[in-house]
């Protein structure tokens, strides 16, 4: 069997379609990127964003029209809360929700189209299981699978439900086996990794960033997103002192103005906010702040956008994720009554206005500095390299620099990234004296 799988959505997404591909090579099968040359076919879904959902719906609707006798699978967090819907636009497809990944295997292998939907809650560790990773320098490891929240706009917890943290062991075990394959990078990831252990009673997101740092190899780790509800300021400013963390900071906000926070029960201040990037920042001055926002809230008023336009102006993350708001069934906010679209446009467009701006000035900083950067990623016509604080550097260069540390020279800056001139190749990221048994890409 040929499978081919689409992803939309976060990193922890990502992640379980490699898992997903893990399982169908353990099996003998094959993957294709052409769904024409496929005998099945693989949606991974996310339920985020009112576009990626109309996006999704379109796709299916032209691969059911396109290969209508090709199997079909939708999965992924729009499969768990829409199955019904999702059937109407594929009525032969089969729908696997956040909890059934493990069941990829016997849909495939059944010779007849299953007609199911599989969206009941079994709380199962998606790690420590077979995987390919798109990028053999980068591992994603989840740590957990729902929050404590609740959230009025949020589509996601209805699909993956209360906090659900994976036992220690295992992830440092998967973090381990990963860098014995030649990961360079870890990514940490889930819907909010400073949660992680208090289902179990007790905080413990700091005790395991300890006991991976401590593995000794020579990798970066990046921690992935962390609200600030719950967010344990002082063991992360130590912790990320470490030479092996990115300086890379994932706060969202959502909104600067308390009345909204309120509103959407996020159950935090933004002063609390505040408060954790000013001590990032104080700490680490040139770290990279990246925040979400969602814009057009239906009760947002012009004054609670105007602070949110002064966090940016003070703040200056240097990664925005904005979002319009959007309705989702199901939801508290579902019921409220939406702001006229050319308000909610309006006040998209000055935001990501000022946040170019101000990510366009602080990326200046940079020009005609020499940094150390990492290559992770070949592109079409250039590599990316990421520097100390996780800032994108793109360099051209006609040998194979992938997975060198390399000194660069930056030569031009932009809103995302910058470009660097290479100055010296310091070799392989690895670990001084250690033997690489696998391949050190």
């Amino acid at each position: 069997m040929k499978a081919y799988i689409q992803t939309y959505g976060c990193s922890a997404n990502q992640n379980n379609s490699e898992i997903m591909a893990g399982l169908l090579l353990q099996e003998k099968n094959e993957l294709t990127d052409n769904p024409e040359q496929a005998d099945i076919l693989i949606l991974n879904t996310c339920a985020v964003k009112e576009k990626t959902e109309s996006k999704i719906k379109r796709r299916i609707q032209d691969l059911q029209k396109e290969y209508p006798d090709k199997k079909m699978i939708i999965t992924g967090c729009m499969a768990q809360t829409d199955a019904e819907k999702i059937k109407k636009l594929s009525p032969h497809a089969t729908i696997l929700g956040t909890d059934h990944y493990h069941d990829i295997i016997e849909i495939v292998n059944n010779k007849e189209k299953l007609i199911t939907i599989r969206t009941s809650k079994i709380k199962h560790e998606k790690i420590n299981l077979p995987k390919i990773s798109a990028n053999k320098l980068i591992a994603i490891n989840q740590i957990s699978e729902g929050c404590l929240s609740n959230c009025t706009f949020c589509k996601t917890k209805l699909a993956k439900g209360n906090l659900f943290s994976y036992s220690q062991e295992n992830i440092l075990q998967s973090v381990t086996n990963d860098l014995k394959n030649g990961a360079k990078e870890i990514w940490l990831t889930s819907q909010g990794n400073e949660n992680y252990g208090m289902d179990k009673g007790k905080r413990q997101l700091a005790d395991l960033l300890k006991n991976i740092l401590d593995l000794p190899y020579d990798y970066k780790l990046r921690l992935g997103m962390m609200n600030p509800i719950n967010f344990p300021l002082e063991e992360l400013i130590e912790i990320y002192k470490h030479p092996k963390m990115y300086k890379f900071l994932h706060l969202p906000i959502q909104s600067a103005s308390n009345k909204i926070l309120k509103d959407m029960k996020r159950g935090y201040t933004i002063e609390k906010a505040e408060k954790i990037i000013k001590k990032f920042k104080q700490t680490f001055p040139d770290i990279t702040i990246a925040t979400d926002i969602i814009t057009g809230y239906p009760t947002e008023t012009e004054e609670d956008h105007k602070k949110t336009m002064e966090f940016i102006k003070e703040y200056r993350p240097q990664v925005l994720n904005l979002s319009k708001f959007s309705k989702h069934k199901g939801t508290a906010a579902d019921t409220l009554k939406n702001l006229p679209r050319e308000v909610v446009n309006k006040r998209n467009t000055d935001i990501m206005r000022t946040h170019r701006q101000t990510a366009a000035e602080t990326k200046e900083q940079f020009k005609n500095k020499m940094l150390s950067v990492f290559v992770n990623k070949k592109n079409t016509n250039n590599y990316e390299a990421r520097d100390e604080n996780y800032n994108i550097i793109l360099i051209q260069s006609d040998k194979n620099i992938l997975g060198k540390n390399i000194q660069v020279k930056i030569t031009q800056t932009g809103v995302h990234h910058m470009i660097g001139e290479i100055k010296k190749t310091m070799g392989h990221r690895t670990l001084k004296g250690a033997v690489c048994k696998a391949p050190c890409f």
